[in-house]
């Protein structure tokens, strides 16, 4: 079984191979038909679907929305054209980094 960073890699996958499919026949083609302000709309309620399983239902709940969550980020992400491996890249730049020091960082640079 894939694990980590390949399941999300692969369904990354998947999930741009939808675009351009039938709505009728695929949620994922049917999201990117109705365009980004949906995908990020329900990017938005799974989000919030995930804190309230986090502060009010079990680690079961909590799993199954991050699952949700995170379908509906790749989703988001293939809309606008951001592959996995460049928030991976991000993400191995700041390993090591104090999480004050990398906030000021981008203050400094908007």
């Amino acid at each position: 079984m894939a694990q980590g960073s390949e399941i999300l890699e692969d369904l990354y996958k998947t999930i741009v191979s939808r675009r351009g499919g039938d709505p009728d026949k695929s949620y994922t083609a049917k999201l990117f038909a109705r365009g980004r302000g949906k995908i990020a709309q329900k990017f938005g309620e799974e989000s919030v679907e995930t804190v309230i399983a986090a502060l009010s239902e079990g680690r079961e709940e909590l799993t199954a929305e991050s699952a949700d969550m995170l379908y509906h980020l790749l989703v988001l992400w293939a809309d606008c054209g951001v592959e996995p491996a460049k928030v991976w890249a991000e993400l191995e730049r700041r390993l090591g980094v104090s999480g004050i020091d990398e906030k000021k960082s981008r203050a400094k640079k908007g």
